[in-house]
């Protein structure tokens, strides 16, 4: 396909790819230009071109080997979007946007998380869970890529994500705030099921394989664990955290069993 010469194609950064992503960005205004191929069906895809129009998105159709070019193998469901680059906050804007939390804002802090895959999985449980935002270091961490973006399936467009320059100087900022923190690790000594999640309250997850930094965990004021009964080892660190998250909506949220 020829493509003009002033029409400068998506970087990488600035991809949005997948139907519910690129929805949910629409929503929040966040689109510069979407292409997709021809025929697309599906009341997903019906939704995304007609908010395109009402919001005076540029749409440019394509034939689907460009699309996969622009998408660089991702799984892109007929549509792509170019979009201005994730819009990180501070932790201070991040405390003053969610300081109306009834039960006292919850944050997930990512321990130097390095897999695409757990960032995108966990913004998607968090949301859904209705956290009130994430924590990420800004070097030696993964970033809100496409693929997390992908992964995260409109998640990553709603959940507000702070960059600090050092997890452990913004857990002290979070503790003067009155926050409680609390890591997750196969050691600790404290089940899930028995932590008191009200209040402000942040849980700090450990990398694929390294765990909790020492300094981090140090600094948390008590180390959960999800017990094992069976033989299976571990959780990864998305599956743990989920695990952990919506305990803690459980109880925030008052459910109660019906046994």
């Amino acid at each position: 396909m020829n493509r003009s010469r002033n029409e400068r194609p998506p970087g990488a950064d600035e991809l949005i790819i997948g139907r519910q992503a690129v929805l949910e960005a629409l929503r929040r205004g966040r689109l510069e230009k979407l292409y997709f191929t021809a025929g697309q069906r599906g009341e997903t895809m019906a939704q995304i071109l007609q908010l395109a129009g009402q919001r005076k998105v540029p749409l440019k159709e394509v034939p689907r080997a460009e699309l996969n070019r622009l998408a660089a193998g991702g799984k892109h469901q007929g549509v792509v979007a170019r979009a201005p680059s994730f819009a990180y906050c501070t932790l201070g804007e991040l405390l003053r946007q969610s300081g109306s939390s009834t039960e006292g804002p919850f944050f997930i802090m990512l321990d130097h998380l390095q897999d695409p895959q757990n960032l995108g999985s966990l913004l998607r449980t968090a949301d859904a869970a209705g956290m009130d935002g994430m924590i990420i270091p800004q070097d030696r961490s993964v970033k809100i890529t496409p693929a997390v973006r992908k992964v995260a399936a409109g998640a990553a467009e709603r959940m507000a994500v702070a960059r600090v320059v050092n997890l452990a100087d913004a857990v002290e900022q979070l503790k003067e705030n009155g926050f409680w923190i609390y890591g997750a690790e196969a050691d600790g000594t404290l089940p899930y099921y028995r932590v008191d999640y009200r209040g402000p309250f942040v849980l700090a997850v450990g990398s694929e394989g390294q765990g909790l930094s020492r300094l981090l965990r140090e600094r948390c004021d008590g180390i959960i664990s999800i017990p094992m009964r069976g033989a299976g080892g571990s959780l990864n660190a998305a599956v743990a955290a989920a695990v952990i998250i919506y305990a803690a909506a459980c109880q925030r949220e008052g459910w109660e069993s019906l046994t």
